[in-house]
């Protein structure tokens, strides 16, 4: 019984510091020291809350920059990707798919090159980024539906290259598409 009683209030001791007042005091910390990143990292247009600038999103209108697939619809709740391996038949479905839509609605050619990351879901399933290649490539498409010039989507799209200390340099699909609008309500006034 003595064991017991020592083993109930250790549990309870490490439940209130590890269960409570350790979170609280880490989430206390981050709100001081990084208050944007800590509460998510949103972007707030007009009062709104566009999305977070860590999770892709899942643009189909033709006037805006399309992201990397997911294979979990952009859950931030659930996370991850299809495990298919490089020989499975479904994954190579699903790359042929996403090819033909995206040649047939940017309208490239049946043989000209797709960068990789249009056309394959990352490893979270959440990847805001695209390459700048695969942002040059949907230009021509942005340009007719918004009825801009393309160098003026271009000059759009190299302002937002986003360049990494370690990797390759990328660009912020959400941070691109709300740029395009901000350029078009420019326009419109």
């Amino acid at each position: 019984m003595k064991t017991l009683k020592s083993a109930a209030i250790v549990f309870a001791l490490f439940s209130l510091i590890l269960g409570l007042l350790y979170p609280f005091a880490m989430t206390g910390i981050a709100q001081l020291a990084f208050p944007h990143k800590a509460s998510g990292s949103m972007i707030v247009r007009n009062g709104k809350i566009a999305g977070s600038e860590l999770i892709g999103q899942s643009f189909t209108q033709p006037v805006y920059f399309q992201g990397r697939p997911s294979a979990g619809d952009y859950n931030g709740g659930g996370s991850g990707a299809s495990n298919y391996g490089p020989a499975e038949p479904l994954l190579h479905g699903q790359i042929s798919e996403r090819l033909n839509t995206l040649r047939k609605m940017n309208g490239l050619l049946p043989d000209q090159s797709v960068p990789a990351d249009l056309v394959t879901a990352s490893a979270s399933g959440l990847d805001p980024h695209i390459s700048e290649s695969s942002a040059m490539l949907q230009v021509p498409r942005i340009a007719e539906a918004r009825k801009m010039m393309s160098a003026v989507i271009r000059s759009i799209v190299l302002t937002h290259i986003e360049k990494p200390l370690f990797g390759t340099p990328c660009v912020n699909v959400l941070k691109l598409n709300l740029a395009l609008d901000e350029s078009a309500a420019r326009k419109e006034r």
